[in-house]
């Protein structure tokens, strides 16, 4: 079977060898079970993906495809006996119109690259997950990614107006439109975006891009408590403040920033709350003056304002720097649950008060604008008991996010560890519908089988 497939493609784009496909086989989260691959394609192009899957419907394989595994729900990880797609190699961007505002690329372009590229036209590309220097757009659409900048300018959905798609029926397709409008049919490029690999493997993707937007002022806070920065947070949006960024960030984070950086953060504050305008002019200085207002109703102990921008982009660097700095302590298992903003502060008291009953360290870090808090809970390594009742934190914050009317994954995606989460979100005649959709592209099952669904 797979000197077929070698044949079709040739040996360098297939590799079996275990100790080099071992690195393929899983992404970042934490305890997510995966399996052994058949085999790992490097796609050059749409034609290796359609072959291989072509291949896959014949011989009943399952398909997983990948960017560059920095995922944190298990979305990409491998099952036994699979076909692994790496769209690494797929990493050209296609085309930057800065008359239609636009920009196609391939699957493997990386973020951070994307947006260095269209900035020499003066425009810019928003969504930007802390995984930015290295996921891939690919990846980005399979979870409708987010990052720092969405609570303002919104996800990747918001900005993906075409795609082109090998289907589950090993066909090559091309949804949506470059036209600023378009009504045509049903919103299959939305429905494609954030659906992990289980519907069809994305090649093309052309996304909208906005303008440069003005540096902005950043606002800092401190406090005494996370809650206190939830109340800040839900203060803000009272006031019908909208920042192009409003990032919390706990003790833990601080400590592990500082110990990774020497900037000192940690003796400074427990808690740091980060917001940004990026008005320009008499504008911008109004939205940060209201910004410190809710941030010393919410309670804090500093307030301060900087329109420097390295200060600026140090402070965000520090938070973009949690993850990293948090893996040296020992293992991570990764939430992204969103609450409606008015309950941030709520759901921040319920997870320390989970913590505290299950005898588990979790740092909090948060895009506390739009209510998406990320808490991490931390084990030392080759503890199993430690591991376990991580693991039941995991489940609580889960739970108490949803008796709170929220989801269970505001960026990260369902993947493997939110599926129980999402089975209760969702309901079962939800959840047939979705089953329903996925069986009609996917007729043969093939495609990331026995993910989020």
């Amino acid at each position: 079977m797979i000197d077929e497939l070698v044949t079709q493609l040739g040996p360098a784009q297939v590799l079996t060898d275990p100790d080099v496909t071992k690195s393929y086989l899983h992404d970042e989260a934490e305890w997510a079970p995966y399996g052994t691959a058949r085999a790992v394609v490097r796609a050059r192009n749409a034609a290796d993906v359609q072959a291989t899957v072509r291949w896959a419907i014949k011989h009943d394989v399952p398909v997983v495809a990948r960017g560059a595994g920095t995922g944190l729900s298990g979305g990409a990880n491998a099952l036994d006996g699979c076909i692994v797609i790496s769209l690494a190699k797929m990493n050209a961007i296609r085309e930057i119109n800065p008359l239609e505002r636009i920009a196609v690329v391939e699957p493997g372009v990386v973020n951070d690259d994307l947006r260095a590229a269209v900035a020499t036209e003066g425009l810019w590309y928003p969504p930007d997950p802390a995984s930015s220097p290295w996921s891939t757009i690919g990846g980005n659409v399979g979870t409708n990614a987010g990052g720092v900048c969405c609570v303002k300018y919104g996800v990747t959905r918001d900005y993906v107006i075409a795609l082109e798609v090998v289907t589950g029926t090993g066909e090559i397709v091309r949804l949506g439109r470059r036209t600023a409008k378009g009504v045509a049919g049903l919103d299959l490029v939305g429905l494609f975006v954030g659906s992990e690999g289980t519907l069809g493997i994305v090649t093309e993707i052309t996304v909208k891009l906005r303008p440069l937007p003005d540096r902005g002022r950043t606002v800092i806070g401190y406090f005494d408590s996370m809650v206190d920065g939830g109340v800040a947070v839900r203060e803000v949006a009272r006031r019908g403040l909208t920042p192009s960024a409003l990032e919390l960030v706990d003790q833990t984070c601080l400590k592990a920033v500082d110990d990774l950086t020497h900037m000192g953060l940690s003796a400074e504050a427990n808690v740091v709350l980060l917001g940004v305008v990026d008005e320009a002019g008499e504008a911008g200085a109004a939205a940060a003056r209201q910004l410190q207002e809710a941030f010393t109703v919410g309670g804090a102990t500093y307030v301060a304002e900087t329109d420097d921008p390295e200060e600026a982009d140090a402070m965000m660097a520090a938070r973009r720097l949690a993850y990293p700095a948090l893996e040296r302590l020992g293992d991570l298992l990764t939430e992204d649950v969103c609450v409606p903003k008015e309950h941030v502060p709520e759901m921040l008291r319920r997870i320390d008060v989970i913590a505290a009953e299950t005898d588990t360290t979790i740092a909090s870090v948060a895009h506390a604008g739009d209510g998406n808090l990320h808490p991490l809970m931390i084990t030392e390594r080759g503890d199993d008991a430690a591991r376990e009742r991580a693991q039941r934190a995991f489940h609580r914050i889960v739970d108490e996010c949803l008796d709170l009317g929220g989801t269970v994954t505001g960026e990260h995606g369902v993947g493997l560890l939110k599926m129980p989460g999402v089975a209760k979100e969702l309901g079962p005649e939800v959840l047939a519908m979705q089953r329903a959709v996925k069986a009609a592209l996917d007729p043969h099952g093939i495609l990331n089988p026995g993910k989020v669904f």
